[in-house]
């Protein structure tokens, strides 16, 4: 049977609906199959000890091995299987759910954001879907804002000047940037991630607080944030944050005339997805001086190429999409995804699934 050991950490660490995890009664759920044990695969050897343990209590779990994951190492080990922990960003497709079979009835990745997954084809299967979007919201904010903080005070910039021996020590106005104190800070997509920038920004004194999305969100209120246009917020925010979902509607909507709206002083920061902008018209941006700066921690393609235009400009602060790469955020996260695929199997409400069928 499944048992859930774990439900008050989680109520702590993830701030879940305390409603949502008491609920969960396993044992009345699968009464009439109490001697099945699931078959579940998780599709990376790095998914936190902590998660497999918890999977392994009540099913029988499979791992594939190989470092970097091969897929072809999935699709073997895919057959047959009642649940997936999908614990990479290979496309998640026909394929996979052709290889899989009819048995195949929940996965989970371990990301928020799912632009990898063909989402239409797991419905058309009845294949329930979760992801882990609550977890990941602090550490991303995290690292917002220490990229808008290295980007306005020209981080990059300055570690160039010292390997290139030109660190100028008599001139007053040698490498001034710009401060988050006073300034105009707008968010492109006020979820999870963007209210928890928000929060962060609270300590900072900052002048005003925009944000631009589909709708009005009620929580706003909480930031004291103002609901503008798209075209507003870029004319008027010294820092641009994306913190959006990939969507058709989203894809390169930072581009050339995007950035044409933006002040000269102003610093694009993106840890949504690298799509979200149109990366030459961000490369002609920054290289024309349209805008001051670019903080990235997402781009296009990923890994981005050594020799890529954006890696030659000394006012684009670029990172290996690091935005949950920590140790608890790692273990929050496959944790979330282990219990999404356990209470899938259980006919259970996942923590957070990424749809209802």
């Amino acid at each position: 049977m499944i048992s859930i050991t774990n439900r008050s950490v989680l109520g702590r660490l993830f701030k879940l609906n305390s409603a949502i995890l008491p609920q969960f009664n396993p044992s009345k759920t699968m009464a009439s199959q109490s001697d099945k044990r699931f078959k579940v695969l998780v599709t990376s050897p790095e998914v936190p000890k902590a998660a497999i343990d918890l999977l392994k209590k009540s099913c029988d779990v499979t791992i594939c091995e190989t470092l970097p994951p091969e897929r072809s190492e999935m699709l073997k080990k895919v057959p047959g299987v009642d649940g997936v922990l999908w614990g990479t960003y290979d496309k998640l497709n026909d394929e996979v759910l052709d290889t899989a079979g009819e048995t195949l009835k929940v996965i989970s990745t371990m990301s928020s954001g799912i632009d990898y997954v063909d989402q239409p084809a797991l419905k058309r299967r009845k294949v329930q879907l979760g992801h882990t979007p609550v977890v990941v919201n602090e550490p991303v904010a995290e690292l917002t804002i220490a990229l808008m903080v290295a980007a306005a005070r020209r981080f990059h910039e300055g570690r160039l000047h010292i390997e290139n021996e030109t660190w100028i020590t008599w001139s007053h106005k040698w490498m001034l940037g710009y401060d988050i104190k006073g300034s105009t800070v707008g968010i492109v997509g006020f979820g999870g991630i963007g209210q928890s920038i928000a929060q962060r920004l609270q300590g900072y004194e900052i002048k005003e607080l925009l944000y631009t999305g589909r709708n009005e969100k009620p929580e706003a209120k909480k930031y004291n944030a103002k609901y503008v246009s798209f075209d507003e917020l870029l004319k008027t925010s010294d820092f641009v944050i994306a913190a959006c979902p990939l969507t058709p509607e989203t894809k390169e909507m930072f581009n050339e005339a995007a950035f044409n709206k933006m002040k000269p002083t102003s610093i694009f920061v993106n840890v949504a997805r690298g799509q979200i902008a149109d990366q030459k018209a961000l490369y002609n941006a920054l290289k024309n001086h349209t805008i001051f700066a670019a903080g990235l921690d997402v781009m296009t393609p990923e890994p981005l190429p050594k020799d890529d235009p954006l890696m030659t400009l000394p006012n684009c602060v670029i990172i290996p999409h690091l935005g949950t790469a920590t140790e608890k955020a790692t273990e929050n996260m496959a944790l979330v995804a282990a219990h999404n695929v356990l209470r899938g199997l259980a006919g259970e409400p996942m923590i957070s699934p990424a749809y209802q069928l």
